[in-house]
């Protein structure tokens, strides 16, 4: 039985079926928190360790999916393009917002960090938990951390803010469309940029300006706040 199953358009299927049972279930039960990445995760998971089928191979067969992200990403600057003159108006301060944003996401990390005595390691891995997973697995790589710890955090970072973001900025009465583009963008990347889409243009357009300019900078405070 494994055997027919462990083959790639079987582990593409997979990742296909696993993610369209998350949009079902969310979908019929009208929860946010029931986010379509807190299904098919462990749907996925349970389906490989059923049939012991190695996370290397599932990994390996749906490369043509990692590939796909790529482009995916930069399709994201076409929403860009389409409101560059709103972006161009306000480059400034969005700059600004990112600086100061991922400034004080490393620093908040640290001093949460210390205040609950983990270890610099962990720490480490833990403070580019706003950027995009390659960004920050490359952070912590070259600086000697965990790139795993770091990646697992991103997804979680993103996951929440996805999913309760909009209500946080909603307390906030955070009304503006470019803060709330760059809000979810600066702390929640790829998932917050998705949410941002959804929310409307102008906001998915910021976001995803977003999502380079935090990875730029965060690539550099991490490695200054740990010198």
């Amino acid at each position: 039985m494994t055997s027919l199953i462990a083959n790639t358009p079987v582990m593409i299927a997979l990742t296909f079926g696993a993610y369209l049972l998350g949009v079902w279930c969310r979908k019929k039960s009208g929860l946010a928190l029931l986010h379509p990445l807190f299904i098919c995760i462990p749907a996925i998971i349970a389906v490989l360790l059923a049939f012991d089928i190695p996370c290397d191979f599932y990994l390996e067969s749906n490369r043509i999916v990692s590939f796909i992200l790529g482009p995916c990403v930069v399709a994201l600057g076409v929403k860009l393009y389409e409101h560059r003159d709103i972006v161009a108006e306000n480059f400034a301060a969005i700059a600004a917002a990112v600086t100061v944003g991922s400034i004080v996401s490393v620093i908040s990390v640290m001093a949460i960090g210390r205040l609950c005595s983990l270890s610099p390691l962990m720490i480490l891995s833990l403070e580019p938990k706003s950027v995009t997973t390659p960004i920050a697995m490359d952070i912590v790589q070259n600086l000697k951390g965990n790139p795993s710890l770091a990646a697992v955090t991103v997804v979680l970072s993103g996951f929440a803010g996805n999913v309760i973001g909009p209500a946080v900025m909603g307390l906030l009465h955070i009304k503006d469309p470019l803060a709330r583009g760059a809000a979810l963008g600066c702390s929640s990347h790829g998932l917050g940029t998705a949410r941002a889409i959804e929310e409307g243009a102008a906001e998915g357009a910021v976001s995803g300006l977003c999502i380079a300019l935090m990875g730029v900078v965060t690539a550099i405070v991490v490695p200054l706040a740990n010198l």
